[in-house]
This record gives structure tokens, sequence and C-alpha cells, in this order.
């Protein structure tokens, strides 16, 4: 009879550690008698010094080193650089996250979103299950919130959250994320420590945090360079100056 192994059951894990300690023939060990040490404060101090200013500055130019097209706005602009940016990409559908009225408010986007002259505006929502992934695959530009973007690697991060689940930001051909500059961070570190916080406090709910530094890439082929191979064909970062 095989025996079922429950996961986390202490027993087996005693036995299992108990095993490699011999095989690797020396005596067990726990964190507290060997604690860890950080050699230095590098992943906390690289970039810390810098101003808002500066951390703008450097995550534009690392953004574009990872082909994003880095463009800067206001809430009083950003309504018609949207538009501009929908007729350059010849967009037909929209996909939009279901945040609330306040937080359209705040990027100066609530009259901007009602008035869309589009063939189709998709609206991902809870209720909506697997058919927001279909609805993804079909629109041609996603407009996304980023919780943060990394001056450092010219990464953006968004929580999954109820609205705007993970595949919001993989299956639309064209995505364009909304960044705040006062949530522009030196480096990846800094928000792991904040949304760490915010786990922590309950002020965040998620089963999983994206990372996404730029179009994907792929040099495999001859060793020449494709941009926008798994995912969306090319991303756009627009960085709200007043916000």
């Amino acid at each position: 009879m095989v025996r079922v192994l429950k996961d986390n059951d202490a027993q087996n894990r005693e036995k299992f550690l108990e095993r490699l300690a011999k095989k690797a023939d020396r005596p067990r060990h726990t964190l507290t008698a060997d604690p860890f040490l950080p050699l230095n404060d590098l992943p906390e101090t690289t970039l810390a010094d810098k101003t808002p200013e500066e951390l703008l500055e450097l995550a534009q130019v690392n953004s574009e080193k990872i082909h994003v097209e880095f463009k800067r706005a206001t809430t009083a602009t950003l309504g018609g650089l949207l538009d501009e940016y929908l007729i350059q990409k010849k967009a037909k559908s929209l996909l939009l996250p279901s945040f609330k009225a306040n937080k359209w408010a705040e990027y100066g986007l609530s009259t901007w979103k009602e008035h869309l002259a589009l063939e189709k505006v998709y609206t991902w929502k809870e209720a909506l299950g697997r058919e927001n992934l279909e609805n993804a695959n079909k629109s041609d530009v996603a407009l996304g919130f980023a919780d943060y973007l990394l001056a450092e690697s010219g990464t953006i991060t968004a929580a999954s959250t109820k609205e705007q689940g993970r595949s919001f930001h993989f299956l639309p051909t064209h995505y364009v994320a909304l960044v705040k500059k006062s949530t522009i961070l030196p480096r990846m570190r800094h928000a792991i420590d904040r949304y760490e916080q915010a786990l922590q406090q309950g002020k965040l709910k998620t089963s999983n945090i994206n990372f996404i530094t730029g179009p994907s890439n792929s040099g495999d082929i001859e060793m020449v360079l494709i941009v926008g191979v798994h995912g969306p064909l090319d991303m756009t970062y627009v960085v709200l100056e007043d916000l």
C-alpha cells in the first residue's frame, strides 16, 4: 500500500531533514543557532539618496533601454495623450480595470472613459470569471494602473486584484501603465518592503505581485533581438507628474 505524505506534516519533515543531514554527514542546525547576517545594507541604500526628480530621470533612461515608450503627463493632459495613443495604435478595442470612480477621478479620467469612441470597451470584473481572459485576449490595448515604477531597472509592479487580474497585463496586444511620479522607487527592495507592510496591515490582499520589466525579448534565433515575442507587442509607461 502506498502511503500518502501530507504537506507540512511535522513527522515527515523531521525524517526528511534528518535524512538530508545524514547524507551530508553533518549535524542538524537551526536558524536560531545560525542566523542570517547580511554582509551589507546595499539592497536598502542603493539609490536611496536620489530625489524624486532624479529617480524620474533615471527611470526614463532605464525604461527606454528595455524598449519601453516613456511618456510624461499631468491629470489635465492625460486624456488627450491617451486619445492620441489609441489613434496611433489604430485601436478598436480597449480593456479597462474596474476600479471605483474615485480612482479614475484622481487621474482626471472620469469624463474621458465615458466618451471613448471605440468599437468595444471591455472592463475586467471579478464576476465575469474566465470571460475576462477572453476579453483581454481580444483587446487591442489594455490601460492599467501600476503600483510602483523601479528606477534602477525600468520595472513596473502591479499586485493582482479583483479589479485588475494577472492576465490583464499580458494578453492584450498593446499595454499602457499609468504611474504616479510619487510612486517611483529606487529599486526592487523598496517595493518589496512596501508590499510586505501592506500585506501585514491587511491593506492588500492578492494572489500574486507582477514585476514587469518592459515587453518580452528574445534573441534565440540567429542572435537577432525580437521584442514582444510573448505578451504585448509593446509597452508604454505614462508618468503623472502632478500626482
